[in-house]
Parts: structure tokens; sequence; C-alpha cells
């Protein structure tokens, strides 16, 4: 009797895994999700173990589908993130659904080792992707200078650009803040770090890291900036070998031909810009379009952009980075609040406007193995982030599309493209 209790237990435990197995989880992204940014997170977890995740490009949102396993469950119901568990005959329909509209299926299969490129001192503004990864609870690691010259960048697949400036014209912060103690001590930690690494001036440093940034890329790194970081380091990129900077900046003036010296060939996204060399002009070049600069100027209400909509199954990977609950999403300035249409190189992907204006938020490239991914504006839920505001705390925009799109970066170094039937 005992051995037939046994072995009716040994049946029933598996046809339980059995059951489990032919289960998934559909982590839905759409309206109906209760948060979607740590819905990254548990993406990002589950590929921490080894366990792949599919994303459904188009499909409620751009939802995740992974088998099921009692810890994802539990992590899904402690983070309160909104799934469905859903059995073989849904899962059926899904992929039919996927096949016959445009939708695709991305498998994803290794976590990306993600990197910030950001200053070891502590800073008067925040980054949106610090507060998008920590809130999604997804690890990272911090490098700045050093860290690149010593070939650190190699150890990671997704590297973020803080809002820097890599012109060497310390933020042009310079008209408002001279006299103010932090920024004080920023210039000097940009001068004592430029000396420790064996340079004469603070932009030859930032040049040489820009080289060292567009060779990741080219060997096949993934590199994602937001706000000053996404024009200067083109401008450096393409003012190697000339002086672009003011007196009060390194302590001789510009070159007088600075501008006619621009090497565009060399930059990663943008070409024929005019540079805006006046110190007193809180201002890189004619690559920014903020509002009322050739842009209309609208109110906080007002500012909107639009994602584009691309082919799921032949651009996949545009496809990958605008997938969001909307369509239209909040507009937020920043240093570098959009892009000047007619600055952007023909080879690179627009992603995002603002509809009637020549302001694009959005855009994305291929340089050799890599690609690298520029979002304007400095956060999305903060319109006028000015210098020493507090924080934005993201667990009151949990469903914030302009943050969606942050996210969407640091899983799309994990996608592999599936195989389509021929």
């Amino acid at each position: 009797m005992r051995r037939i209790i046994i072995t009716g237990l040994l049946v029933m435990s598996f046809f339980i895994a059995l059951r489990a197995h032919s289960q998934k989880i559909l982590i839905y992204m759409d309206l109906k999700q209760t948060d979607h940014l740590k819905a990254y997170g548990v993406a990002y977890w589950s590929l921490e173990r080894n366990v792949n995740v599919e994303w459904l490009l188009n499909y409620r949102g751009g939802s995740f589908l992974i088998d099921y396993y009692q810890a994802l469950e539990r992590e899904l119901r402690l983070r309160g993130i909104g799934f469905s568990i859903i059995g073989a005959g849904e899962v059926a329909q899904i992929y039919a659904e996927i096949e016959e509209n445009n939708m695709e299926t991305v498998l994803l299969e290794k976590a990306p080792a993600i990197a910030i490129y950001q200053p070891p001192r502590e800073t008067k503004w925040d980054d949106a992707v610090y507060l998008a990864l920590d809130y999604a609870e997804v690890p990272f690691e911090k490098i700045w200078d050093k860290e690149v010259i010593d070939g650190e960048l190699e150890k990671y697949d997704w590297v973020h650009l803080h809002h820097e400036d890599f012109t060497g014209q310390h933020g042009k912060f310079y008209a408002n803040s001279r006299n103010a103690p932090w920024y004080i001590q920023m210039v000097m930690d940009n001068q004592k770090i430029t000396r420790e690494l064996g340079f004469q001036k603070v932009s030859e440093l930032k040049q040489k890291i820009t080289q060292l940034l567009k060779e990741y890329i080219i060997r096949g790194g993934f590199l994602f900036a937001m706000c000053s970081a996404t024009d200067t380091i083109d401008i450096a990129l393409a003012a190697a070998g000339t002086d672009i900077c003011a007196t009060v900046f390194d302590g001789d003036p510009a070159a007088p031909n600075c501008q006619q010296q621009l090497d565009f060939s060399q930059t990663l996204a943008f070409t024929k810009f005019q540079l805006v060399m006046n110190p007193m002009v809180y201002e890189f070049s004619d690559i920014d379009i903020p509002p009322g600069n050739g842009a209309p100027l609208r109110s906080e209400e007002s500012d909107y952009f639009t994602l584009f909509e691309f082919s799921a199954k032949y651009d996949p990977v545009p496809t990958m980075l605008t997938q969001n609950h909307v369509s239209v999403v909040k507009g937020f300035m920043g240093q570098t609040t959009g892009f000047l249409k007619s600055t952007i190189k023909s080879s690179v992907v627009i992603m995002a406007e603002t509809e009637g204006t020549e302001q694009v938020k959005y855009i994305h490239g291929n340089l050799g193995r890599g690609t690298f991914t520029f979002y304007a504006g400095h956060d999305p839920e903060d319109y006028r982030h000015y210098v020493g505001d507090p924080p934005t705390h993201l667990e009151l925009h949990k469903n914030s599309p302009g943050y969606r799109l942050i996210l969407n970066n640091i899983l799309f170094p994990a996608a592999k493209k599936k195989k389509r039937k021929t």
C-alpha cells in the first residue's frame, strides 16, 4: 500500500512539473501594467539566472514571455509587477498573432554587463539612467577617465555616458556658476585627473576619452548617451587637433580658425554644425535646438514628441528601442534638449521627433560592429531640471514612457534576432 502511495505521489509530481514546464509567464507591457520600469529589472534578473526571455515586439506594448518557474512568480509579486500565467494554447495564439501582424519575437539570452561613465565626485545634478537602473534593480558599475584609459571598457557590453562635457569647457557653466563652490571643485577635479593621466589640458584628455569610446563601439560595444554627452562627444571628435576652448577654460585662446578645422568625418551622429564660441553662452553648438531656438516655444503641458513606428520583422533594432505603451511621449528639457535635424548624418536612424518642428529627440546609429543611441534631454519626468534640484523619485513614475526608452536600451545587447523561415 505504501509503495502504491509513493508511486502515486511521484506520478503526480511528474505531471505537476510537466504542467509547469508547459506554462509561461507573460509580463504584459501595455496600459494594464502596474510597474513598467521594474518589469525590465525582472527580465534582466531572469537573464542573470540563465533563463531566456522572449521580447514580444509590438505585442501589448512590448511584452516579455518567460518559461514559468516559481522563483520568477515570487519575484514578480514582490516587485509589484503585473503578469499572467498562460498555457500552451494561449502561447500558440500569441505566436500566431505576432506572425500575422507588425510584431516579432526576439530572444534575449545573456544579461549584459553595464557601466555608467560618471565622475566619482558628487554632482549637482542627477542622471536619469542611474535613477532608472537603480529603481529597476539592474546592477551596474561606475567608471571614469582612469578606467577608460586603462582599457576597462572591454569589460562591459553597454556603457552609458553621464551628462558629460567632452569639449573641456567644464559644462559651459562659467557664466552663471563660476563662483559657486561646486563649480570650482569640479574644475579642480577635472584638472587633477588630467595631470594624473599625463595630459596638459582637460580638453586633450577628453578628446582621448572620446577616441577610446569610438573604438569601443567599432569593436562591438553598445554606447548610450543623454543630454550634453550626446553632442559634446561628436564636437570633441571633430575638434581633435584643434583648440575650441576659450581662455577662461584652459588658459589660452581658442584657435582662430577652429570652426574651419573641424573634421566631421570623425563624428558619430552629427555633421556641419556650428560651434558656439562665446564662453558666456550656455550652449556648445547649433546641434541643440531647445524650444524657442528654431523650435516653437512650448509650455510643459504642450511639449510632446512622437515615436516612429518601424517594421518589427525587418527593422527589429529600432523597434526594440522604441517599445512603449504610448506613441506620444512628454517632452523634457536639458542642456541638450533636442537635435537639429539638418545636423544629423543621413546614416543615422531618427526614432522620435517633435512633430511640426526641426527638433529630433531620439536617434540610433551603427559603427563597425557596435552601435550608439542618443536621447536628448535630462530627465523624462522633470521638465526643467535645474542644477541642485532634488532627484526624481521613480516610485511616483512607475509607468513613465520616457524612462521606458532608457530601459529598452539595456536589454538591446542581450537580443539575438530569431532566424526567419524561408
